[in-house]
């Protein structure tokens, strides 16, 4: 089952959406290969500090990010990788490594890979690692309005 806030937010918000379970896999690689979804068309979460502010990067799962391109496209002076003791309390209802890229569910600002941006549909963690939720590209972008822009490099 999705995080109890994500499917709160997506029935509220009156989307349709589809959840995919899968086998327990805890790499974005891994994921889209147990959940038969091409590692180009799973969005994977990575949280970031941009300027000492904690951020949420969202990009194919074959992807990597590119911090100084992140960087240079957003102003800043440092984009870093977070740790994961970072993040862990920020994140009471998904398991760790499974966040969906809701960030403004919690309060994060959205950075999403243009690539995404492309697609009809966006797949994603749903809070565990056995549950993804597909729904439109259109609704994400209404729910979460992120910012879309260049910031990540095939693997």
């Amino acid at each position: 089952m999705p995080s109890k806030k994500l499917k709160a937010f997506l029935d509220e918000s009156g989307v349709k959406y589809v959840s995919i379970q899968h086998s327990k896999a805890f790499t974005a690689q891994e994921t889209a290969a147990a959940a038969h979804v091409p590692g180009k068309e799973l969005a994977k979460t990575v949280l970031l500090w941009i300027d000492h502010k904690m951020a949420m990067a969202v990009l194919p799962a074959s992807y990597r990010v590119d911090r100084e391109a992140l960087r240079m496209v957003t102003g800043a002076q440092i984009v870093d990788l977070c740790d994961e003791r970072e993040f862990r309390d920020s994140f009471p209802d998904c398991e760790i490594g499974a966040m969906s890229p809701f960030g403004n569910l919690y309060g994060f600002d959205v950075y999403v890979a243009e690539s995404l941006a492309e697609d009809d549909e966006i797949v994603f963690n749903a809070g565990t690692h056995t549950e993804l939720i597909k729904l439109s590209y259109a609704d994400f972008k209404r729910l979460v309005e992120p910012t879309v822009v260049k910031f990540s490099q095939h693997v």
